[in-house]
């Protein structure tokens, strides 16, 4: 059992810590942060909001400009799980995306269907056992998924700003891949969770591919149980994301693309009977997007969810 711990953690962060890629840390066409999943035995549904920012065309020393945007992508979504057994488990997610976009050259705005995505997971490792006098449990799932091209996507808007982030799209044309791994460690109420998700791109009919992707999160947190009906659990940890440029006509990188961001996260889940909620901060420490031509702000996500 120690040799199967050991051989599943390494298989975990030798993909955490590869040479992965992303689309702009998320913003406009997706992102796949997972945090902590509530927790159901069955089945839950649920409904997540997501807030950031990214201010683009930025001068060649990361300096605004004249022509510098401010955007704003905001999303809701629907988003579901359900255990198959005591091994298999399956996610989706239906987003509706908000973007906005304002700069003294004009502004814009972008409301619609996202694009929609389903992970589906193995359960590779369950243990749980005692260490000294406390109860310690780990689990590790594996999987992958699917994202369809449900949202729009104007071609249009890359042709207008070649200097700009192909990222204000409410999604991006193209039937794309994940890779997923997630592994849980508790000791007694003191846990560390980790999520990895590499999401492989596809070129749309227009030419287009967006660089592939990494997130990657680690969280620790602390389960307080007040009077054996609500679960408070703060958490705090890292996400880091980054990416390979975008490619057009299946050889031409594109500039303004790619890099990467290094954000400290700090939350709170909590749980009763019937009902589960949370939220987070992500605040950005450290980044490198689109050769310093894009900065992302902070991010605010909240969610809540009803198992059944």
């Amino acid at each position: 059992m120690t040799k199967k711990i050991l051989i599943s953690l390494m298989l975990l962060f030798s993909i955490t810590f590869s040479g992965f890629a992303c689309d702009i840390c998320g913003c406009g066409v997706g992102s796949y942060y997972l945090g902590i999943l509530p927790e159901f035995n069955k089945r839950f549904i649920g409904l997540r909001y997501q807030h950031k920012s990214l201010q683009t065309h930025l001068g060649p020393l990361g300096q605004r400009t004249p022509i510098t945007a401010d955007e704003t992508y905001q999303s809701a979504e629907l988003w579901g799980g359900w255990n198959i057994g005591s091994r298999f488990r399956i996610l989706a997610f239906v987003p509706y995306n908000f973007n906005k976009r304002e700069s003294q050259t004009g502004n814009g705005t972008k409301n619609g269907l996202g694009d929609i995505a389903l992970m589906g997971y193995y359960k590779l490792l369950d243990h749980s056992g005692t260490l000294g006098e406390r109860l310690l449990v780990q689990s590790v799932w594996i999987g992958g998924g699917i994202k369809v091209p449900t949202g729009k996507y104007e071609p249009s808007e890359r042709l207008a700003i070649q200097e700009s982030p192909n990222n204000f799209q409410l999604g991006t044309a193209s039937t794309d891949f994940t890779l997923n791994a997630a592994y849980d460690i508790r000791y007694n109420d003191l846990g560390l969770n980790t999520n990895v998700n590499y999401k492989i791109n596809t070129e749309n009919k227009y030419n287009y591919r967006y660089g592939n992707k990494l997130t990657a999160n680690m969280l620790a947190y602390y389960k307080f149980r007040l009077a054996n009906v609500v679960t408070v659990a703060p958490n705090a940890g890292i996400l880091y994301e980054t990416a390979d440029k975008d490619v057009e006509n299946n050889k031409y990188n594109v500039a303004v693309s790619g890099g990467y961001s290094l954000s400290a996260v700090m939350g709170v889940e909590v749980a009763m009977k019937g009902l589960s909620f949370g939220a987070n901060y992500q605040n950005v420490r450290s980044q490198d997007l689109a050769e310093g031509r894009a900065k992302a702000g902070n991010r605010v996500m909240v969610h809540m969810s009803l198992p059944f």
